[in-house]
């Protein structure tokens, strides 16, 4: 089997929401800050040794946090026909990140999104 390496890098965002057809107080209009964990594996090092850049994660993970910080997640398009949930938003952002971190040799593995401190949910299709 291959080495892999699992690199990961943190970041967060602000945002409001509410959960449609919901049975509780999530229902109403509220607001987290949301921290976001990505996982990047890679399965062989450059010349310098190195996997994937931290800088290229962190830039593409700031890149869409940032659409999202500040608004009411349930007005942007990815969320008009679904629930912005903590595992709808961690399955939005790991579709986007793969589109620019994937390669032959690395790979999104995963994206854990902290609605507080005490819960959070990760996501990955591996």
């Amino acid at each position: 089997m291959p080495p892999r390496y699992t690199l990961k890098i943190v970041t967060d965002f602000a945002a409001a929401h509410t959960l449609r057809n919901y049975p509780g107080d999530c229902a109403n209009l509220h607001g987290h800050n949301w921290k976001v964990e990505v996982e990047v594996v890679a399965t062989s090092l450059n010349d310098v040794g190195i996997g994937m850049d931290f800088k290229q994660i962190r830039k593409n993970a700031k890149a869409i946090c940032d659409d999202l910080d500040h608004t009411y997640l349930n007005d942007l398009d990815a969320f008009s026909n679904i629930n912005p949930t903590a595992e709808n938003i961690a399955a939005y952002l790991f579709q986007a990140l793969k589109k620019n971190l994937n390669t032959d040799t690395t790979h999104v593995s995963a994206v854990t999104i902290w609605e507080t401190e005490r819960a959070c949910v990760t996501y990955t299709e591996d």
